[in-house]
């Protein structure tokens, strides 16, 4: 095994970094007027209403962009859908119960579960740089986050780190598992399994029928309501922005290896933060910004260093 720099593999790690930043600012922009989707309808017809529009708007480009949509091992497709809806349904569902920066702060171990998952399960080397990368970036997540805020910890807080092993499970199946799947298989599979979890979670609430809070407080238990104009034009923009975002994150781990790629992800908290700051004026505090630091000082260990 040789240990020289190769070529290939950093233009790779460096193209894939350039996806993870579009994916980012886009993710970014979109989930910041979630907020204005949840004060019109739940998080279950959400996700309904947003796999329709993007399977409708993915079967609609297909055939003028060449895409092909049958998958080459669909139980390996299905499988890696359900373990990242089920990620992502979990750290919904948390913001309803935990605050959200016990939610994210346990959302944000995927990076160094990737790691751990590839060492262990897949025998990777993962070296100092990467686990000082991990390290650094966690701390910075943690900062962004403004430490001290949190609720008591309980059995629930475990939730958020759950979603977080699932998610950095489903981040290495795009490269093990789905090996050969085009991006726009998996992309379809992930708003599918999302879109599934939404019409169970309204199939439920319709029988259960709780007590549904106003506005924002309702968005977990509010089943289906007649939808608004503005709750159509914001999931619409939800939908296209998170298949061109999510598309670009897909693509980058398969082109490149898992435990890079993930702390690329790491991005997503500044460019939420921007957008923050640019749509609602909100700006970040001393820690936030150092964090924002760690954050990249993070990503640049992992492009230049990592092996």
């Amino acid at each position: 095994m040789t240990t020289l720099a190769d070529p290939a593999r950093d233009s790779r790690t460096l193209v894939a970094a350039g996806l993870i930043f579009v994916y980012a600012m886009v993710i970014g922009f979109t989930d910041n007027f979630v907020r204005v989707i949840a004060e019109d309808a739940g998080l279950w017809q959400f996700h309904a209403t947003r796999m329709v529009m993007a399977i409708a708007i993915i079967a609609g480009i297909a055939p003028f962009l060449g895409l092909r949509l049958r998958p080459v091992r669909p139980g390996a497709v299905a499988l890696r859908s359900a373990v990242h809806g089920t990620a992502m349904m979990i750290y919904f569902g948390c913001l309803a119960f935990l605050p959200v920066a016990t939610v994210a702060a346990g959302m944000f171990t995927a990076p160094i579960f990737t790691l751990l998952i590839s060492r262990f399960a897949y025998g990777q080397r993962i070296g100092p740089f990467r686990i000082v990368a991990v390290a650094a970036g966690f701390l910075g997540v943690i900062l962004v986050l403004k430490p001290g805020q949190a609720g008591d910890i309980g059995p629930a807080t475990v939730l958020p780190v759950v979603a977080g092993v699932l998610y950095a499970l489903g981040n290495i199946a795009t490269r093990t598992w789905c090996a050969g799947e085009r991006a726009e298989v998996l992309l379809a599979g992930f708003f599918l399994a999302l879109g599934s979890f939404g019409l169970i979670g309204m199939s439920v609430l319709a029988l259960w029928q709780p007590a549904v809070p106003e506005g924002v407080e309702g968005f977990v238990l509010r089943g289906s309501v007649w939808p608004t104009g503005r709750f159509l034009f914001w999931t619409f923009v939800q939908a296209a922005g998170s298949l061109l975002g999510v598309g670009m994150m897909i693509r980058a781990y398969q082109i490149a290896d898992a435990g890079r790629v993930a702390i690329f992800e790491y991005v997503i908290l500044p460019a939420s933060a921007f957008w923050t700051w640019v749509l609602w004026g909100e700006t970040l505090g001393p820690l936030a910004v150092a964090g924002i630091l760690l954050i990249f000082a993070a990503g640049l260990i992992i492009a230049l260093r990592g092996r």
